[in-house]
């Protein structure tokens, strides 16, 4: 159940030392090695003796995604954030590149077995261990997605099954002949290997997998998206938060629903108001900003992740002490819509749309008429026409009534819709 126990249970005063002890440690490292941070440190007048206590984080500058890619850009092709000479460093990856050109990514020895590290945290929690086959949904390419969790699987005595290089139904395939117990993904591709093993009549419920681990999207914190994968295949699902220039910070443990674990042994979280980047408080939503504790590679301090969350600090049922994150990731800062006047996040309609399950896929476009924005919903519907139209209808007042929302609904020819094995992009603002 535990990576760590010592870490995980301990009493918050002990964490916060603990938190302290690593920060400093963390500093002093890469202090006058790492351009990028010997030169914030000093255009902020901060040294690392300067830090007598982890409250004293706070007066350390933000790092942003924007800051980094910029930097990139004048240092091309690594930028300064490195705190080893380049021969030091034995892992490249990138990130997906969704919202701009991909951020580069080098790790250390060390610092890759830090991600391992991570990972081994997740998987326990989850109740994965020695003699598990985990399969992975993912295609192995420079996107960091799940290159750290094949390497964390063997690590704790797992087999490692790697999907790359497979359509969806040769890896169902391989799925079943393995007699994998475990299926990594995101929860988007779990339903999308849900669809295509039901149109070619293989009862994914009956298979050997038993435990199924998202990240990459909210989808598995969403009720409605988890319990829909839970149902497809006769498993657990859990839930996992991570960022490649950041780490593995969350994981979801046994007590369900009951948050994400951020893993504050490898960690420092703090919660931002996202206007004023002021501290709050725990159990007022804001955006989450992250210090990562082992990857002196490449340290991210204070960086701000642009996720919204909600912290929870009393002690897990699990027996855990770390924070949770209430709901999981809640949206991104700059994710929030706005249609007919009502603020909402895309999170909230894939919940009330995933509780129809005869709807295969979405899509979603938010357009401007008349000076109102307006939502357009394209649904992909399981059934006869008379039944689409009747779920149709269904999934149009439930919007309304549940999220006083009005919206277009049209439905999508069978598998028109685009499909997704990394992170889903269901929502289009059409200017």
């Amino acid at each position: 159940m535990y990576f760590n126990p010592e870490i995980e249970c301990a009493e918050r005063e002990i964490l916060i030392q603990y938190q302290f002890t690593r920060l400093r440690r963390l500093l002093r490292e890469i202090y006058q090695r790492n351009p990028f941070y010997t030169r914030k440190l000093k255009e902020a007048g901060i040294a690392p003796e300067d830090l007598s206590s982890l409250e004293y984080l706070s007066h350390l500058p933000f790092t942003t995604k924007s800051e980094l890619s910029q930097d990139q850009e004048d240092y091309p092709p690594y930028g300064t954030n490195l705190t080893y000479p380049l021969k030091e460093y034995v892992r490249y990856h990138q990130t997906s590149g969704t919202t701009g050109k991909p951020l580069r990514i080098l790790d250390t020895r060390e610092s890759w077995e830090w991600w391992i590290k991570c990972w081994n945290y997740i998987y326990l929690a989850a109740g994965v261990g020695w003699g598990d086959r985990v399969f992975f949904g993912f295609s192995f390419g420079p996107f960091i997605g799940f290159w750290s969790a094949f390497d964390g699987a063997q690590s704790i005595g797992c087999l490692g099954i790697s999907g790359g290089g497979l359509d969806s139904l040769q890896r169902l395939k391989l799925m079943l002949e393995t007699q994998a117990t475990v299926l990594v993904c995101t929860p988007s591709y779990a339903l999308r290997l849900a669809s295509i093993a039901e149109e070619n009549g293989i009862d994914i419920a009956k298979s050997s997998i038993r435990i199924t681990i998202h990240a990459g999207e909210p989808g598995a914190s969403i009720p409605a998206t988890k319990k829909k994968i839970e149902t497809a295949w006769g498993a657990k699902c859990f839930d996992h938060a991570g960022a490649t220039e950041v780490g593995a910070f969350g994981y979801e443990c046994s007590v369900q629903p009951g948050g994400i674990h951020l893993n504050e042994g490898e960690f420092i979280a703090e919660v931002i108001d996202p206007n004023t980047g002021k501290a709050l408080p725990a159990g007022r939503r804001g955006e989450l900003v992250i210090t990562n504790l082992g990857r002196w590679g490449t340290p991210v301090i204070r960086y701000r992740t642009g996720d919204l969350v909600e912290l929870n600090e009393d002690p897990c049922e699990c027996g855990r002490r770390f924070a949770r994150m209430m709901g999981g990731i809640l949206g991104r800062v700059d994710d929030m819509i706005t249609v007919r006047g009502v603020n909402i996040f895309p999170s909230a309609i894939e919940n009330i749309i995933r509780q129809f399950h005869q709807v295969e896929e979405f899509s979603a476009e938010i357009y401007r008429e008349k000076e109102m924005e307006e939502l357009h919903l394209k649904l992909e519907i399981k059934g006869s026409e008379e039944e689409k139209k009747q779920i149709q209808e269904k999934v149009f007042q439930a919007l309304r009534a549940q999220l006083n929302l009005r919206t277009h609904i049209t439905l999508a020819e069978p598998g028109s819709l685009p499909r997704f094995e990394m992170k889903a992009r269901r929502f289009k603002i059409i200017n």
